[in-house]
């Protein structure tokens, strides 16, 4: 069985990228894993070292994408790709317990990361802002939530929406899919980036009811919008003032202008902030992070919030 696994590997490797790219859609929807990375062209890439990528006819590109900035320190790095199959020489998947690499980088992010009091590993970042929500929801007693024009959180019904909008979507309700629950939607409140105002106005008109405001601290998938001075200490007043959870998603910009994120060079702490991408250089993991007051809500910690995946804090992902 190997050895026909082999074959076919190599049979697609020899091929061209064209064919590859045909073969790849008759099995795969539009031929890629994820929308984002289809750019109708047949791109196949074979080998990733450093700053550069290969496709399959040999032909190198200067990759400056990184994954979306997930591969800061470049492809293949040898001190993370040994730090990784190092572990998995000796552990895999558990299933019970915990691990020493778990703990280790746990350890890491509180000790460098303001808002990390308690932290929790797992996959995605589109896990840790969901999980974000739901444990301010719980925290709080509220239902709504305050998210801005163009920040992107991940792809659950609770913040997919008003991202990359068509202008005449802007401020009014954008979501970023077929399938999304009109009442999920509605509990979701847009507001404009680096316009205090807004958030004011929606506080005013929400008065009691919103959980939690969630943001980019710079919004990157827009084309890495800077904050106003003073913005980002406004949101940490307004959120203070009326009881809600301030989070930080610091997925795309955590560990990369800085070990504590945009938080730790501003000087603002939020409550929550997500981490992912640039923390393991390429590895599958992310991390939600807090105050221990509302971690501590998990159920993990013996609270009511539910928290919970079979990959979560995979040995070779938290050592890398």
């Amino acid at each position: 069985m190997q050895d026909i696994l082999l074959e076919d590997s190599q049979a697609l490797s020899d091929g061209s990228s064209l064919s590859i790219w045909e073969e790849a859609q008759r099995y795969t929807p539009g031929g890629v894993n994820t929308s984002i990375r289809q750019v109708g062209l047949p791109l196949v890439f074979t080998e990733a070292q450093g700053s550069y990528i290969t496709d399959a006819e040999g032909k190198r590109y200067l990759d400056y994408h990184a994954a979306f900035g997930a591969i800061v320190l470049g492809h293949n790095d040898q001190r993370v790709n040994a730090a990784a199959s190092g572990t998995l020489a000796q552990l895999d998947l558990v299933g019970v317990g915990t691990t020493v690499q778990e703990v280790e980088l746990a350890k890491r992010i509180v000790e460098h990361v303001p808002a990390a009091e308690k932290v929790h590993i797992c996959v995605t970042g589109t896990e840790a802002t969901f999980h974000a929500i739901r444990v301010s929801r719980a925290f709080t007693g509220r239902r709504k939530i305050i998210k801005f024009q163009g920040c992107f959180h991940g792809g659950h019904d609770y913040l997919l929406m008003n991202v990359i909008s068509k202008p005449e979507m802007v401020g009014q309700k954008d979501p970023g899919s077929a399938g999304m629950l009109p009442e999920v939607v509605s509990e979701t409140l847009v507001a404009t980036f680096n316009d205090l105002s807004s958030v004011e106005q929606l506080y005013r008109d929400n008065p009691d009811q919103i959980a939690a405001v969630i943001l980019e601290p710079i919004p990157h998938n827009i084309g890495c919008v800077l904050p106003a001075p003073g913005f980002l200490e406004g949101l940490r007043e307004l959120t203070t003032l009326h009881g809600s959870v301030l989070i930080f998603d610091e997925v795309i910009t955590g560990f990369r202008h800085g070990l504590g994120g945009i938080q730790g060079a501003s000087g603002v702490t939020p409550d929550l902030t997500t981490m992912g991408k640039a923390m393991a250089n390429g590895y599958p993991i992310a991390a939600l992070a807090g105050n221990e007051a509302i971690m501590s809500r998990f159920a993990t910690a013996g609270g009511d919030v539910f928290f919970a995946g079979t990959y979560n804090a995979h040995p070779m992902c938290t050592a890398a």
